[in-house]
């Protein structure tokens, strides 16, 4: 079981160290701590995680309460790797660091909170509750660091050198996720979040832009521009022009020849 407990922290600096991981959730008014060097400010929005046997120094105001979490070493299901999310609370507890929760979580903090102050002998209720907590700031955790780094892997700038060499022919998303490095499922929801947009809209409007250019400054026929930025027909071009941009190519040539 999680050993789990509401305390206020004295506001005259402390300093100790522990065998287990710990992490520390402000509830009330606000706290520092400073793990290994690591300084972390406490308010309602924000958590602690201490690995073990991190040494760390840790105040608050007068009106500071925090949650505190201990992972028991000596209780098999959290801290020996027969747990099946071992790996994950390794991750988790790698290196210490601020957690800044988002509104469920922070929801969750404070209705436990409320909970513990119910019912402050009901041990078992605490430990769901702390569990609960847990592993929902641990898949977070997580998660922004699988983000973070598949972040790192797709390059918005590389993709729209890609699609500039290659609009000519068909692009798929496998071929897009190839060049990333990534699933078709992840590259999705990754090109998603960094550029904001589907992989389908930035390739229409890669060809979309080029086609504007083409028809602009140069005087290749609006059948050639089709092929050129890959719309499978000069119709083609003409309607997504018109669907997504309000003009015509005969409206963006005659614009050039009366410049």
């Amino acid at each position: 079981m999680l050993d789990t407990r509401l305390l206020k922290l004295p506001m005259s600096a402390h300093q100790h160290r522990h065998e287990h991981h710990q992490i520390v959730i402000g509830v009330q008014g606000e706290a520092d701590l400073s793990v290994d060097g690591t300084d972390s400010h406490l308010d309602t929005w924000k958590a602690c995680l201490v690995p073990t046997d991190a040494r760390h120094d840790y105040c608050g105001d007068h009106q500071n309460h925090v949650m505190v979490i201990n992972l028991d070493p000596s209780t098999p299901a959290i801290s020996t790797p027969n747990h099946a999310d071992y790996e994950r609370m390794v991750r988790v507890f790698e290196k210490p660091r601020t957690v800044h929760m988002d509104s469920r979580m922070q929801g969750l903090v404070q209705f436990a909170a409320g909970e513990f102050d119910r019912s402050p002998s009901n041990l078992a209720m605490h430990g769901h509750l702390a569990a609960s907590i847990l592993y929902c700031m641990a898949d977070r955790v997580v998660q922004r660091k699988v983000r973070a780094l598949n972040r790192n892997s797709l390059s918005p700038d590389a993709m729209q050198r890609y699609v500039r060499a290659n609009l000519h022919r068909k692009i798929s998303v496998q071929d897009l996720a190839s060049e990333a490095c990534l699933s078709v499922s992840r590259f999705h929801e990754v090109f998603r979040e960094v550029v904001g947009t589907t992989p389908h809209q930035f390739l229409l409007q890669a060809r979309l832009d080029q086609a504007i250019n083409l028809l602009a400054s140069t005087t290749l026929s609006v059948s050639e521009i089709s092929y050129r930025v890959g719309f499978s027909s000069q119709s083609a071009l003409t309607n997504a022009l018109r669907k997504h941009k309000g003009t015509t190519p005969t409206k963006l040539q005659s614009r050039d020849s009366f410049a």
